[in-house]
């Protein structure tokens, strides 16, 4: 499937590349998401621990793809890769609720950074397939995105075992690029 990203849709507007960090708590489907928007399949993995990073070609645009390890001791390193970036797509479990309100602090921490400052922002409410998965409203509502008010951001409900959702968001993100935003 690699290769229908480079292949699909022929460059209109000419190349662009854009740096992306794929972040959010540990177990909550970041790098399988990866890896279905690569190869097009669910891939077996395990917690990561420091960084997957692969390139994506998705319509006129070249994604260089940053997945960092989302458990607690990790997090701070996060920053480390924040400079240069356009784009964060936050992937959250949608059916960790317990774990919702970590989210949203971490979530807001990264928004206040300043390398982060002009990086468009991608939600991914994921694991909408679980039972008692909170819907893409109820997230919006836990992670207070209304707050954000100094840049563009979407959130889309997503499945990565099913592959839902993710060529949507991903749509949303190479317009929302290709038309200037992430500086």
């Amino acid at each position: 499937m690699g290769i229908v990203f480079t292949r699909l849709f022929s460059s209109l507007f000419g190349n662009k590349e854009a740096r992306i960090l794929v972040l959010g708590l540990d177990n909550a489907g970041k790098t399988t998401i990866l890896y279905r928007l690569q190869m097009g399949e669910v891939v077996s993995t395990i917690p990561t621990i420091g960084f997957n990073v692969e390139t994506l070609q998705y319509k006129n645009i070249k994604f260089q793809v940053w997945d960092l390890g989302g458990q607690t001791s990790i997090r701070p390193y996060w920053r480390c890769y924040f400079p240069n970036t356009q784009a964060i797509i936050y992937v959250v479990d949608s059916s960790d609720t317990d774990r919702l309100v970590i989210a949203k602090e971490e979530f807001h921490a990264i928004l206040e950074e300043d390398e982060l400052k002009g990086a468009v922002v991608l939600i991914y409410a994921n694991k909408q397939d679980l039972p008692g998965a909170l819907d893409d409203a109820a997230v919006t509502e836990s992670l207070e995105l209304h707050k954000i008010k100094n840049r563009q951001w979407a959130i889309f409900k997503t499945s990565a075992i099913k592959g839902e959702g993710l060529f949507e968001g991903l749509d949303w993100l190479s317009n929302t690029l290709k038309t200037g935003g992430g500086s």
